[in-house]
């Protein structure tokens, strides 16, 4: 659920928008001018919020990117299985599976302890240790 457009010279480092369908964080962005008549171009950096490689293209400066809406909690670790921790939300206490794939983030996770796990486009992934 996109709730937000935004144009390409607006996507500044930080800003997440979708690429190819993938939720993103730009990491860096360069506007080029062209001349007289010419539209501006960006060459956009980003990196996947959840997993994948690296994405550089570039895009007219009028070209229009989505916003996704990312949710970010705090849960309950309850047990720890390989790679995917189980939680319990701390707002609607609703318990769930979810995957850490840092696996230092992961080594560092400890049953009873409160973590920080984001929601984007409905997936879920641990972010950090709270």
């Amino acid at each position: 659920m996109v709730l937000k457009i935004i144009e390409a010279t607006e996507a500044k480092a930080g800003v997440n928008i979708m690429v190819d369908g993938v939720p993103c964080v730009v990491r860096s962005m360069d506007v080029s001018k062209t001349g007289k008549h010419g539209h501006a171009k960006c060459r956009i950096e980003a990196m996947p919020l959840i997993a994948g490689n690296k994405k550089v293209f570039v895009s007219p400066g009028h070209d229009k990117f989505e916003v996704p809406m990312v949710d970010k909690r705090k849960a309950q670790v309850l047990s720890k299985g390989d790679k995917v921790a189980s939680v319990m939300d701390l707002e609607n206490f609703e318990t769930m599976d979810i995957p850490c794939p840092d696996e230092e983030l992961f080594a560092q996770l400890v049953e009873g302890e409160n973590c920080e796990y984001w929601d984007i486009e409905g997936q879920k992934i641990i972010r950090r240790k709270v």
